[in-house]
């Protein structure tokens, strides 16, 4: 029983003893330990009043041999910043004794809010993270005023209908829900118009309805999504589509950029589009959707899409002159560029139409797969597409066309592609 009691009794003690005998972290002058930043300097591309923004992260790295105890991370401006921080979990805006071992690093999280002015032009917010050592982190933020498309309290739609007549060219448009143009009327866009969409956010151009977008090269009207940080600037799916619904007709689109959306222009049973010199960009789905409509489309590129055209249960469509690029980046692509059919598959059934025309002259259909035309024909229904001069992988004309740089999105020629000189005018 003795014996029982004095190991008991060590036991209880071992733990005192090991607290006791613990060394005190020694912390070195932070004023003598230089810290290195992930960035030299934050910078926020796009922030819409109102809105804030997506969270960044800057990482704060010791690499010097000693500890060092930080009095105090802050902002500069205090709780009258338009930043907000993060400092390791602690969001008291001014983090206090923070703790950086040698050789290990710490987490900053910084958010921007921006009050709304009267400016119609982008505007600069700035502030900066303040380190106890001395050392400071600049930030920095382009604020823009924009008009706002939501679903009004108490709507019985679900869209917000565009007043066409008072849509205002002089600041962006940011839709934070699906918003329409509604039967006769004509949404007009200029050259320089900027449209920025939030997720599950659309555009919808009602039947009888039409979109007048006609902008230049040097001032294109922009289809995008809101986030642009770096991470999301390319990303596919951050928005749905610009919808073109049922005999919608009328339809222009020049000089134009569609990017990082699930589908770029859906047109739907009986609506027109004519698309020319634009750009489509980052779809998760198909660049342009055509069911049984009315597509002419001219001097397009398309690239990083899962597919650049899907034109299904017949219709009407011509294309020329344009580049289709298909390279997905993001995962893999069981689908091929371009696929055109007089049908396609429903629950329990199938929707067929008369496929009156599919022409495709002097374009490039080129990609990573050995194929990237899919044609479904279904007997008993018109279908005779048709390529002419046209640089397509999979067809007789197969060759590597020679862009400049596919993982950089430089879809030019290079000086010794097949593809250069060949081309003729396509007569409409």
């Amino acid at each position: 029983m003795r014996r029982l009691l004095v190991i008991v009794t060590f036991a209880l003690l071992l733990p005192l003893c090991t607290v006791s005998c613990r060394r005190d972290t020694v912390y070195a002058d932070e004023g003598s330990v230089r810290l290195e930043f992930s960035e030299e300097k934050v910078t926020f591309d796009t922030v819409f009043t109102t809105m804030g923004t997506t969270t960044r992260m800057v990482k704060v790295y010791n690499r010097s041999g000693h500890d060092i105890e930080l009095a105090s991370v802050t902002l500069k401006h205090g709780r009258a910043s338009r930043f907000r921080l993060n400092v390791d979990g602690d969001t008291s805006m001014m983090a206090q004794r923070v703790e950086l071992q040698a050789g290990d690093s710490l987490h900053i999280f910084i958010q921007a809010n921006i009050d709304p002015n009267e400016s119609n032009a982008p505007f600069l917010r700035t502030d900066s993270i303040l380190f106890s050592n001395g050392q400071v982190l600049p930030l920095e933020a382009y604020g823009r005023n924009a008009v706002y498309h939501r679903l009004k309290p108490g709507a019985t739609t679900w869209y917000d209908s565009i007043d066409c007549a008072a849509f205002r060219h002089d600041r962006p448009h940011v839709f934070l829900s699906p918003a329409a143009v509604m039967e006769g009327n004509t949404l007009t866009l200029l050259p320089g118009d900027e449209l920025y969409f939030a997720a599950g956010a659309m555009l919808v151009i009602d039947s009888a309805a039409s979109l007048n977008a006609i902008g230049t090269a040097d001032q294109p009207i922009l289809f995008t999504s809101v986030r642009h940080d770096p991470w999301y600037r390319s990303l596919p799916g951050q928005w749905q589509t610009v919808w073109f619904y049922n005999f919608s007709t009328g339809n222009v689109m020049d000089h134009c950029i569609v990017e990082n959306a699930v589908g770029g222009l859906r047109c739907y049973p009986g609506s027109e589009l004519t698309v020319t010199n634009t750009e489509i960009r980052n779809m998760s789905d198909a660049a342009i959707i055509g069911q049984t409509a009315t597509v002419n489309g001219s001097n397009l590129l398309v690239y990083d899409c899962l597919s650049s055209l899907v034109l299904i249960a017949g219709g009407d469509y011509r294309f020329s002159h344009s580049t289709l690029a298909h390279y997905w980046k993001y995962d893999s692509r069981d689908t091929t560029g371009v696929i055109v059919s007089n049908y396609y598959p429903v629950e329990g059934g199938l929707v067929v139409g008369d496929m009156v025309r599919a022409d495709f002259s002097d374009c490039i259909i080129y990609g990573n797969r050995a194929n990237e035309v899919s044609l479904g024909p279904l007997e008993g229904f018109a279908f005779n597409p048709s390529f002419t001069n046209c640089l397509v992988r999979g067809s007789n004309w197969d060759e590597d066309p020679k862009f400049v740089d596919v993982e950089n999105d430089d879809y030019h020629l290079q000086e010794d592609s097949p593809a250069i000189g060949l081309g003729y005018n396509f007569d409409n």
